[in-house]
């Protein structure tokens, strides 16, 4: 269980997916614990990010970047910066 970051993604790439299409979510600075029920792909507009996994080494990732995380998965948010990101469940 790895989350996969793709960073600054290509623009081809993200027509692709279709992310712009997909739904908004917001978050002020904050730090708290998630865990996914399902896989989870974002495309980061605005913000910084660490993502801690339960065990495991911290993962950075922000504007620019296209993240997925796997079912499973608990893990801590710690947002450095406002976040603005497209998301989708799969």
């Amino acid at each position: 269980m790895e989350i996969q970051v793709a960073y600054q993604a290509s623009q081809v790439h993200l027509n692709e997916l279709g992310v712009f299409k997909w739904p908004i979510w917001q978050k002020e600075i904050s730090k708290f614990p998630w865990t996914y029920i399902e896989e989870e792909t974002c495309y980061f507009l605005e913000g910084n990010v660490i993502v801690t996994p339960d065990g495991k080494e911290a993962v950075h990732m922000g504007k620019g970047d296209l993240v997925t995380f796997p079912a499973g998965m608990s893990c801590t948010w710690e947002i450095t910066s406002e976040v603005t990101k497209h998301y989708c469940f799969n």
